[in-house]
């Protein structure tokens, strides 16, 4: 079950719009792939919500993890 031609146009559309949003979300992933993520590094995430509360975990990148970035970045 592959994506169509019309769901590539509305991802296409949605990421436009959030980076016109979020303009520095796109600089901040454009240095990181020129510091390199390798095989080892950590992603971290934390989530605060409106409240104040918040919520964080973290990715140890595996190989496979590098496969699909390199995957995603092709399309």
């Amino acid at each position: 079950m592959g994506l169509g031609i019309g769901d590539v146009m509305k991802i296409k559309g949605a990421w436009d719009r959030f980076t016109r949003n979020h303009p520095k979300f796109p600089a901040f992933l454009n240095a990181a792939k020129a510091k390199g993520i390798v095989e080892g590094t950590i992603i971290g995430i934390t989530i605060t919500g409106p409240e104040g509360e918040t919520i964080t975990t973290n990715v140890k990148v595996t190989t496979e993890d590098l496969e699909l970035f390199n995957t995603l970045a092709k399309s």
